[in-house]
């Protein structure tokens, strides 16, 4: 028995009960907009920051006394003033995009909600499936939303092969996983001679995509149900995208079957990825490997299960990725690293 180790790892663990507790407060502040009326006000009251948020003063000062003690805002005590650090306003307000990590606070709340389907399936071996996490395609489409404004047009769409003259001429661009379709939207906004396709089978989804490129009065694009592994267009897109959509599916390579039977030839696919290793001894420095394992638990891989799939996990890696580009019968295959997205890892390949 190491004492001194015992005692060291105690700390660890009052340290992870607060963060956990801060991690949910940090949500709070996020959904409530408290970070974004925070920012650049200066040393400010409960009281005056309820009245800008327009929120109730005696749980504006308590959620304020879990931040300050968790020192995520300043407080000073000689006139009881609260004041969110210029150095901290990137990783929590809006205006931080892609940086904002209070966004990503959310999916600790969201993933307790089947914390008891989990527990269940640790003893079934079965999964949980997607009809059980009502709220997470809306979370995922605010995370995308932000990383897609950051970069889609001046930063992803270029680092695919011709890409951005393609479309400017005019070609056939398919979304597989579309979600809410904000990147869709976006592309055929910014390219109108050329047409676009995204597919999903979340009908929440696509409905408010449908929605969306309706009140836009766009033309150029369709939203498809589908199973993507069920999905049989061939020879029909010159590119095709995924972002964040196979490492969950209960079929991954039959998805990526599809989607390289979809492509004209030489057509190129851009597969964005969760940025890890493929062994879990070369994540155990990775900064976000705990977040990562925790998200498959609770849902990527849980949700693989559950569609009868064999559960890739979040953390299914490089390696093993470019393995199953190659077998879906994927070329030049490349990692092209995208700054403002630091979460994912994009490979570019190409239909021979």
């Amino acid at each position: 028995m190491d004492k001194v180790r015992a005692k060291a790892f105690m700390g660890s663990m009052v340290g992870i009960l607060n963060n956990g507790a801060i991690s949910m407060m940090l949500s709070v502040g996020h959904r409530t907009g408290l970070f974004d009326t925070m920012a650049g006000m200066g040393p400010v009251t409960s009281v005056d920051l309820a009245e800008a948020a327009g929120l109730d003063e005696r749980y504006v000062r308590e959620w304020l006394a879990a931040m300050s003690s968790g020192g995520i805002v300043d407080y000073s005590p000689e006139g009881e003033t609260f004041e969110l650090p210029a150095e901290h306003q990137a990783l929590v307000t809006r205006a931080g995009g892609p940086l904002n990590l209070a966004a990503q606070m959310q999916y600790i709340s969201l993933l307790g909600q089947v914390e008891d389907d989990v527990v269940e399936s640790f003893s079934t071996g079965e999964g949980v499936p997607y009809s059980r996490y009502p709220d997470f395609q809306k979370l995922m489409a605010e995370d995308s939303k932000a990383r897609f404004d950051a970069a889609l047009l001046d930063v992803i769409i270029p680092a695919i092969p011709d890409a951005p003259d393609m479309l400017t001429a005019g070609c056939r661009l398919a979304d597989v996983g579309c979600g809410s379709g904000h990147a869709l939207i976006m592309l055929a906004e910014a390219y109108p001679d050329s047409s676009f396709v995204g597919f999903d089978f979340s009908d929440d989804g696509l409905q408010t995509a449908r929605d969306a490129a309706a009140a836009k009065g766009l033309t150029n694009l369709e939203f498809v149900a589908a199973d993507a592994a069920a999905i049989d267009r061939p020879d029909e897109f010159d590119l095709i995208t995924t972002f964040d959509a196979i490492h969950d599916q209960a079929q991954p390579a039959k998805v990526l079957a599809n989607i390289h039977n979809a492509l004209v030839d030489g057509g190129h696919y851009l597969c964005v990825e969760p940025k890890a290793h493929s062994a879990l001894a070369d994540n155990m420095h990775e900064p976000v490997a705990a977040f990562q394992y925790t998200i498959s638990t609770m849902h990527c891989m849980s949700v693989s299960i559950a569609g009868g799939g064999e559960g890739l996990g979040t953390a299914w890696g490089t390696e093993l990725t470019t393995e199953f580009l190659e077998t879906a019968g994927f070329s030049d295959i490349e990692t092209v690293e995208v700054k403002p997205d630091r979460t994912n890892t994009y490979f570019v390949c190409r239909k021979s």
